[in-house]
């Protein structure tokens, strides 16, 4: 089977994450660079990882007024990832905002477009920490209703946990790529996931793709882990 597997480059340095995913060229689908990386290396970073070849994932998570995402957007556009992220929360019209910069970036380079994700709740939040932050109902509930919500604005995909993506499944049904975070292997520790599957549990939620970090990068051998996780995929 071709990989489901984004593999998470959770560092600062251009050298290391150059490294981490010419190690694991073949093994994985592509590699996600976050927040932190983007803001320490730039675009330059960026595209001196796309340079190597792999498909990315430019996980940005973007949320801020309408006008301010679709310019964001075209900027992230001209570095053409495969996939890039919003948040949900940030309503219909910033979405469908960032759906259509997204791909007028891409009509004017004349190239496919950038897939536009929307995160619904980070896996990282529990029931607890959504009450602090003022959120009613269920996580669920409020991912159900963000999930809705950014089909109707156009976007291409939606970031859920794994616990509630056969949920999601059903609200936007087949149309939608579904990427899930919060992966961790039944050999791998939790750290800072709250709501977690394997790998193989994730997949037959219904997730099209899969963001593993640290058990792949925090091993002695990436590339090992890597063909660990395909193996029990098969």
């Amino acid at each position: 089977m071709t990989s489901p597997v984004y593999v998470a480059l959770d560092t600062t340095d251009v050298a290391q994450a150059a490294a981490l995913a010419t190690g694991l060229k073949g093994l994985v689908a592509g590699v996600k660079l976050g927040l932190e990386f983007f803001s320490y290396c730039g675009p330059r970073g960026v595209e001196a990882i796309a340079d190597l070849g792999m498909p990315l994932f430019l996980d940005l998570k973007l949320h801020d007024i309408p006008n301010t995402v679709a310019g964001a957007m075209r900027g992230v556009a001209k570095l053409a990832p495969r996939l890039t992220t919003i948040h949900a929360s940030g309503g219909f019209a910033m979405m469908q905002a960032a759906a259509e910069a997204a791909r007028e970036g891409a009509a004017k380079a004349n190239r496919s477009a950038t897939k536009v994700l929307a995160v619904t709740v980070l896996t990282s939040l529990d029931q607890p920490a959504m009450a602090e932050v003022g959120f009613g109902g269920t996580v669920l509930d409020q991912v159900k209703r963000l999930a809705e919500l950014a089909q109707k604005a156009g976007v291409d995909g939606l970031v859920c946990s794994p616990h509630e993506v056969a949920h999601v499944r059903d609200v936007v049904g087949s149309d939608m790529t579904l990427v899930v975070p919060g992966i961790r292997p039944a050999w791998a520790e939790a750290g800072d996931q709250k709501r977690f599957m394997t790998p193989k549990e994730a997949l037959k939620a219904g997730a099209d793709l899969l963001v593993i970090g640290r058990p792949i990068t925090g091993a002695t051998n990436p590339a090992d882990a890597a063909r660990r996780i395909a193996e029990e995929l098969r």
